[in-house]
């Protein structure tokens, strides 16, 4: 699985970061890619990046301010337009269904593809046979919500010499005992996937919270998180403003990291006020509490294989 992150920025672009938007690449896992909000020209940006707009199965929003769904309607629009003929599914808080229809009905636009809109509430909100995706709600000045992205248990190794001691042919039936079935074979004689196998390894776990405030509930969403995204939009030289409009410091962020217990903390929604050079004392902050730290740019990949995050790139 990677991450990539197509917009890191707070507010309104700037020349260093765009509107934020990032990328779950589960291309590996699923053959699909995830999109998390979805800021000003945040098509624009993958034309810059990996990312295939027509391989963008399911949007997830955070919240309806417009740095976060300002580039929506475009992208979906220019998807269409790039061999996107599959379906999407968007997430999201009551009022983008409304939002984003009546746009296209005063604008004249047709998808070429099935658009499915889920107003979401707190709890399961989505789940196929590799994930379950959890909402709830967090602090901010309009409803925002973070989601927790849960990778279910996978298969075991099979362990071939033990299933060929026990009678099963080279073939198809092995390819079901790694997938967790019991076979019977042609003398009547049952094998146990459970015997010729080693034993579930666990699924990845990844929290991505957008616009909020310290809060109890980023805390339970990031729970023994491998990897938490988090907003830390401002210094703590701005704390009391950040509480003011529904935002976090850096110390923020850290703070939740590390009550929650999470692996690997990945921060981004910087304020523009913090130029390239004062990003080392921002990050001092934040590794002071929590060392497992990165500040996240534009066009930052991030990739998590064999239980370990390490960044690929940096445009």
């Amino acid at each position: 699985m990677d991450i990539e992150f197509l917009g890191t920025g707070a507010g309104m672009p700037s020349k260093q970061r765009n509107t934020s938007s990032l990328v779950l690449d589960l291309t590996d896992e699923n053959r699909e890619n995830w999109l998390f909000d979805c800021g000003e020209a945040t098509q624009h940006q993958m034309l810059y990046s990996s990312i295939k707009p027509r391989k963008i199965t399911k949007i997830f929003i955070t919240h309806l301010h417009g740095d976060h769904i300002f580039g929506l309607p475009g992208f979906l629009s220019s998807r269409a337009f790039l061999g996107g003929e599959t379906p999407v599914d968007i997430y999201g808080p009551a009022g983008l269904k409304e939002w984003l229809l009546h746009t296209y009905r005063i604008t004249g636009t047709h998808l070429q593809y099935e658009l499915n809109i889920h107003e979401v509430s707190e709890g399961l909100i989505m789940e196929s046979d590799q994930f379950r995706v959890y909402a709830k709600e967090v602090q901010h000045v309009v409803k925002s919500y973070g989601y927790r992205i849960e990778q279910k248990d996978l298969p075991g190794t099979l362990l071939i010499d033990r299933a060929i001691e026990q009678g099963v042919p080279k073939g198809p039936l092995l390819q079901r005992l790694k997938e967790g079935q019991d076979i019977q074979l042609d003398n009547g004689n049952t094998v146990y996937s459970r015997d010729v196998t080693s034993e579930r390894k666990k699924g990845f776990v990844i929290t991505v919270i957008g616009d909020t405030s310290y809060c109890q509930s980023s805390i339970e969403l990031a729970r023994d998180a491998d990897i938490l995204i988090h907003e830390a939009t401002f210094s703590q030289q701005y704390a009391q403003g950040a509480r003011e409009f529904g935002h976090s410091t850096i110390k923020d962020a850290a703070e939740i990291a590390k009550e929650a217990n999470v692996r690997n903390l990945l921060v981004n929604h910087i304020s523009a006020r913090f130029l390239p050079s004062e990003m080392s004392g921002f990050l001092a902050e934040g590794v002071a509490i929590f060392p497992h730290i990165s500040i996240a740019e534009d066009f930052m990949r991030f990739q998590w294989k064999h239980g370990q995050l390490n960044e690929l790139n940096q445009k």
